[in-house]
């Protein structure tokens, strides 16, 4: 059972490594705020002073779950380095490999074969920059977002 354990601690750390978040300062970080504070922005607002550059990936297993995921990792970086808000730059993505193997085996003089099949989930990627933008300051008119590119 301990082994069990210790082997699925470490998929669980490889998984987390594999989407990781990044940043690059390129200005002045602040205290950090609440996530939830945090307003993506698809155009640029009128004012804004930017804090880092920003790069995560998910590799959820649904589309839809891999975009929220790639946009709340961006949220939560911004938010740890004190900016309100994230200039949505884009995202894209990978396709995970799928593989089929058929496999033969004996025990005690009974033979079977084994059938299986596996595969990774696509990874998304998003980009943004972390921005703090003033009280006040008009944002831009269109806050929609843009459609997200087809996974592959």
């Amino acid at each position: 059972m301990t082994r069990l354990r210790l082997l699925a601690a470490a998929a669980l750390v490889a998984l987390l490594a594999a989407c990781s978040t990044s940043h690059t300062l390129v200005g002045q970080p602040r205290a950090p705020i609440d996530p939830g504070q945090v307003r993506v922005y698809f155009q640029a607002p009128s004012e804004y002073e930017e804090i880092a550059l920003l790069e995560t990936s998910s590799s959820a297993f649904t589309a839809q779950g891999r975009n929220d995921a790639v946009i709340d990792k961006l949220r939560r970086e911004a938010a740890s380095l004190g900016a309100n808000g994230v200039l949505f730059q884009g995202s894209g993505s990978e396709s995970g490999g799928s593989r089929v193997g058929v496999s033969g085996f004996s025990f005690g003089g009974h033979g079977g074969i084994g059938l299986g099949i596996g595969g990774s989930p696509s990874k998304r990627y998003g980009y943004g920059v972390a921005v703090w933008v003033p009280p006040g300051a008009a944002a831009a008119a269109d806050q929609s977002p843009p459609p997200m590119p087809p996974l592959d």
